[in-house]
C-alpha cells in the first residue's frame, strides 16, 4: 500500500473515521458505528502510529510507549462512555493472520455481557476444529 492512500496515515481517507484521542506519535480512531449505542462494535477502536510502520515488530520504543499511552486513555474513555465488562485487545500482523491495512494498528474491542459471543476469546478461532491445518486433520 502507498502511504498517500493509507487510511491510517490518512484518517479523513475514511470519511466515516475520526481521530478520538492522540499524541506525538499516535491516534486512538474510530468508525461511526463505534460511537454508536448497540452496534456490535460500540466502543471499538484502533490505535496506529502516525509513522507508516506495516508491522507492530516496526515500532520504536518511543512508539509503543505512546501507543500504551494511548491503551490507558483509551480503556478510561470507552469504560467511561460505554461501560463493557471485558476487553480483547490485539493486533494482526500479515495477510494470512487477517491484517486486511497494512499499517500497524491495535485492536480495542470492548465486550459486552449481552453480546452472542460472550466468553468467545481471541483464541476461540484457533480452538475451533473447522481450523485444522490441511494435513493435519
Amino acid at each position: 500500500m502507498n502511504p498517500s492512500e493509507c487510511p491510517f496515515c490518512y484518517p479523513h481517507l475514511e470519511k466515516n473515521q475520526q481521530i478520538i484521542l492522540e499524541n506525538k506519535q499516535a491516534m486512538f480512531l474510530q468508525l461511526d458505528e463505534a460511537r454508536q449505542p448497540g452496534t456490535a462494535l460500540e466502543g471499538a477502536g484502533v490505535i496506529v502510529t502516525r509513522a507508516h510502520r506495516v508491522y507492530p515488530f516496526d515500532l520504536t520504543d518511543e512508539e509503543w510507549l505512546a501507543v500504551k499511552d494511548l491503551l490507558q486513555r483509551a480503556k478510561c474513555l470507552i469504560d467511561e462512555k460505554h461501560t463493557p465488562s471485558g476487553y480483547n485487545i490485539g493486533w494482526n500482523s500479515g495477510a494470512t493472520a487477517g491484517q486486511h491495512i497494512m499499517h500497524a494498528h491495535l485492536h480495542i474491542l470492548p465486550r459486552y455481557e449481552d453480546e452472542q459471543m460472550k466468553g468467545k476469546g481471541i483464541r476461540y478461532l484457533f480452538k475451533h476444529e473447522s481450523n485444522s491445518r490441511a494435513g493435519n486433520d
